[in-house]
């Protein structure tokens, strides 16, 4: 009996060793979430141009082009969202240049390519911003001393728009702004942006800030407000931006 016994405690010892070696051999599945504009769907993809994600979705984008293409399967449910309702819809429904928002469950440490091959398990989409943003943009230009870090940007301004340069009347061109989990940072070359980190910024690259808030905002809340995104070489002239 007591050898038994023993066999039987052994076989569950090892039993219980298998299903811990397995918990621990097995990635737990993060939630990878994606913000941008619809570019173009198919039955089985939607293409957007990437304009913001939480920390995981932007560290997986780092080195890569600002649009890509996710998977849309047979379990993929799409929300259209009116008066802040959701509404379960189709594909078809979703427009080029709606706002959508991409939720994908992947093992955490996925590459980018095994992302995009998971189907998405939401769609939101937020329609389309045709009216504008309801906030004025303060957009600031100027120079860094290399790379960021601590969700602080320090900047050398020298230009911006008009609401940026209004709220620098009477301050040092030396200023900190804010950056979130939020905020996209892209490295253009020619027309290509692509995707990098605040880390891959170098000393003496031309910067440009882009930061939403209420038109009475003082300098201080302005820098206090994360930015939506920056642009390291940015092409277009900054100061004809609205």
């Amino acid at each position: 009996m007591k050898h038994r016994m023993f066999i039987s405690t052994a076989l569950a010892t090892v039993a219980c060793a298998a299903l811990v070696a397995t918990a621990v051999a097995a990635p737990k599945n993060r939630l990878f979430q994606f913000s941008g504009q619809v570019l173009g769907t198919s039955t089985s993809a939607l293409q957007i141009q990437v304009e913001g994600g939480n920390p995981v979705a932007l560290r997986a984008l780092v080195g890569e082009s600002q649009d890509q293409t996710f998977t849309l399967g047979a379990n993929t449910e799409i929300l259209v969202w009116q008066k802040g309702v959701p509404h379960v819809a189709a594909v078809s429904d979703l427009n080029q240049g709606d706002t959508v928002l991409v939720n994908v469950r992947a093992p955490g440490g996925s590459s980018l390519t095994a992302i995009e091959n998971t189907s998405a398990g939401t769609v939101g989409d937020h329609g389309n911003p045709a009216h504008g943003p309801t906030q004025p943009l303060f957009l600031y230009v100027g120079t860094v001393g290399g790379a960021q870090s601590d969700g602080h940007i320090s900047l050398h301004v020298t230009d911006g728009n008009r609401s940026a340069l209004l709220s620098l009347l009477g301050q040092p061109v030396d200023q900190t702004f804010t950056y979130g989990y939020g905020t996209i940072f892209l490295l253009w070359q020619g027309k290509v942006p692509t995707i990098i980190s605040p880390s891959q910024l170098k000393a003496g690259d031309r910067i440009t800030v882009r930061i939403r808030a209420p038109r009475i905002s003082t300098l201080a809340q302005i820098e206090a407000t994360p930015a939506a995104h920056v642009g390291d070489h940015e092409p277009a002239d900054p100061s004809l931006s609205s």
